[in-house]
């Protein structure tokens, strides 16, 4: 049995040493590699030798099992094959030490397929090749997939380090912020902002530095022609896989044109609760006035008998009289309340403006005072509405008498009639109107002005900054019933230690065989031509709204709230066209117009206020001869004004 062992072992090894040989010679002979190849060589008669060495062995373990009862002869044999395996042996032996010599000098047997693969092991091994390449497609095909979406979304996708350098940029942020990946990789991303934006940016990523693990918020940041954009912005930390932030993900969406729409709508609910105020207070103030107006009638009634009656005691009378003297105060305010609450019987007829503008300024010229400078400017074409000729009287003289208390120093009264188009979506208008034509009534001054808190009560009844005694406060609300009667509205523009400017909007009326109030039919203003507006405005709500006006007809809009800022802006961009307002802090439009045509010879410039033309022409503001625009004014014609300025660009 030990012999049966000995002899299957030896076979079992002699097959394996000679699959060995197989595997080596194979790929070797394939690569023609049999006579260079010489530590592949050697290795192949290693196995070979070792393989026909189990072989003798099994062999000469066979024969002497058959053999051993035959006698000496068979001995003698099994003897032979012994030596003839322990020589086979020693010239394995030798192989072994020539591969070791070899082995020394090479790196590698053969390289890659170097050992021989049965075809059954190589389907199997191709297979798997197979099913990793398709993994790796569908995971390259994903990847490509994804880098589509992130590069055409319309969201700014921008890759950070974690201190803030632009590692990638989309197209979505390409038409965002107007920079290319080429511009802004490796620059820092505080270029996008001004200073305190960049300030919001560095506490921000120590934020997410520090572990916090997305944050949003809104901001607002620069776009490469220096127009302001509002973003809401997502960050969010990358982490590799021991946890460390290596970089940081901002995804930044464009919310201008939302936040312009929430204003409009925050502007329109205001102007719809301020209606609904005023008509409250109206119907509050109308009932008060009726049942006061009783009351008053008993009182004077009585009083005139007293009066009767006593003839013969002045004392008494004396005091009666100073009560009659109340009620007629009295009677006075409550035909107020009726005019402001519309209870009041009116007359209205087709009013000429300019006639009456002229008995205005015949009666204020002999009561306003020699301390205040009175200017009328008349409307170039006749223009008429529908109204109550006291009534309209009543609104101007209310408004001069406002403007004559408000300069206690002196100053400039400037009373202007003049029609305009409204496009039924401008700001602050007191009750809101629809798109058309209007007559404007301009009462302007150079008073102490009015801050916003002042402003936005000012129409309501009883309210008034003047001293006790001096105001019953529905002077205004008066004026605010009469203009929304005849089917107006009031837009008021104050500033404080500037002056106030009312506007007075009634709807405008052919006169029977007039024919000059036929108006003409608007033409279609001139597009922009990719012209480079600079827009300097203030207030951030106004600048949007021409700002998008512009764009939408084919400007380029470039855009700074002060003058200091619109000098930079202009370095870095220059313009074809200056609109600036006139009065603003630190410089003021002319002053800006005029360091701008210095370095610019003949550069055209469009003057905006909220204050009328004659007022700022009076008081010297502004030259005569300038070209200028009124707040509000209407897309159309702040677009024809522009197209009226058009000239080829100057050098």
């Amino acid at each position: 049995m030990p012999d049966q062992m000995f002899q299957l072992a030896n076979l079992v090894i002699m097959a394996a040493y000679a699959a060995i040989t197989v595997a080596i010679v194979v790929p070797v002979t394939r690569a023609g590699q049999l006579r260079s190849n010489k530590l592949a060589t050697a290795t192949a008669l290693i196995f070979f030798s070792c393989a026909v060495g189990h072989g003798l062995h099994a062999l000469g373990a066979l024969l002497a099992a058959v053999g051993a009862p035959a006698g000496h002869g068979v001995h003698a044999q099994a003897t032979g094959w012994f030596w003839a395996s322990a020589i086979w042996d020693a010239f394995t032996g030798a192989v072994a030490v020539y591969y070791w010599t070899l082995r020394r000098g090479y790196g590698v047997l053969l390289g890659p397929g170097a050992i021989y693969v049965d075809p059954f092991t190589r389907l199997r091994l191709d297979e798997a090749d197979a099913r990793e390449r398709a993994a790796q497609d569908v995971a390259e095909a994903h990847r490509a997939t994804l880098a589509t979406v992130v590069e055409h979304s319309d969201d700014a996708i921008i890759g950070l380090t974690p201190d803030g350098t632009v590692t990638a940029w989309n197209g979505g942020a390409v038409r965002l912020f107007g920079y290319t990946a080429e511009e802004m990789l490796g620059r820092p991303a505080t270029m996008l902002a001004d200073e305190a934006g960049a300030g919001q940016q560095y506490a921000t990523l120590a934020r997410i530095r520090d572990g916090e693990r997305s944050i949003a918020y809104e901001a607002r940041r620069v776009g490469r022609d220096g127009a302001p954009v509002d973003v809401s912005l997502v960050i969010t930390p990358i982490h590799d896989q021991a946890g460390t932030v290596i970089g940081v993900s901002v995804v930044a969406r464009d919310i201008t044109a939302a936040k312009e729409n929430a204003e409009r709508q925050q502007a329109v609910q205001e102007r719809t609760q301020q209606a609904q105020r005023m008509e409250s207070l109206g119907n509050l103030a109308g009932g008060v006035a009726h049942d006061f107006n009783n009351i008053l009638a008993i009182i004077g009634n009585y009083t005139e008998f007293a009066i009767e009656e006593t003839a013969d005691l002045p004392g008494v009378q004396a005091d009666l009289i100073q009560v009659r003297t109340a009620v007629e105060r009295a009677t006075n305010l409550t035909r107020q309340l009726l005019t402001f609450t519309r209870g009041d019987a009116i007359q209205p007829r087709n009013v000429a403006l300019n006639p009456a503008l002229a008995e205005i300024r015949a009666m204020l010229e002999r009561t306003i005072g020699e301390h205040i400078t009175l200017v009328t400017v008349p409307s170039a074409a006749p223009l008429t509405v529908h109204a109550d000729p006291g009534q309209l009287q009543q609104v101007l003289l209310n408004l001069a008498i406002n403007a004559r208390d408000a300069m206690p120093e002196g100053g400039t009264l400037v009373l202007e009639a003049n029609a305009a188009d409204l496009d039924g979506h401008e700001l602050n208008m007191q009750p809101p109107l629809p798109a058309g034509r209007y007559a404007r009534l301009l009462i302007s001054d150079t008073g102490e002005g009015m801050p916003p808190e002042v402003v936005a009560r000012i129409f309501e009844p009883f309210f008034t900054t003047k001293p006790c005694g001096k105001g019953t406060g529905l002077g205004l609300a008066t004026v605010y019933g009469i203009v929304t009667e005849a089917g107006g509205s009031v837009n008021l523009y104050s500033e404080p230690g500037v002056g106030t400017t009312f506007r007075i909007y009634l709807p405008l009326v052919d006169a029977p065989g007039d024919p000059e109030q036929e108006t003409a039919r608007p033409v279609a203003p001139r597009r922009g031509e990719g012209r480079v507006v600079l827009v300097v405005e203030d207030e951030v709500a106004l600048s949007r709204i021409i700002t998008r006006i512009l764009t939408e007809n084919d400007y380029w809009v470039v855009t700074a709230p002060d003058g200091r800022q619109a000098l930079a802006q202009f370095d870095q961009h220059g313009c074809d066209l200056l609109l600036t307002d006139v009065i603003m802090p630190e410089m003021s439009g002319p002053r800006l117009a005029e360091l701008l045509t210095e370095r610019r010879p003949g550069l055209p410039v469009i003057y905006m206020s909220g204050y009328s033309n004659g007022l700022l022409g009076s008081t010297h503001v502004l030259d005569g001869d300038i070209t200028f625009i009124e707040k509000p004014f209407t897309a159309a014609e702040l677009l024809h004004k522009l197209a009226a300025t058009h000239r080829e660009p100057v050098s």
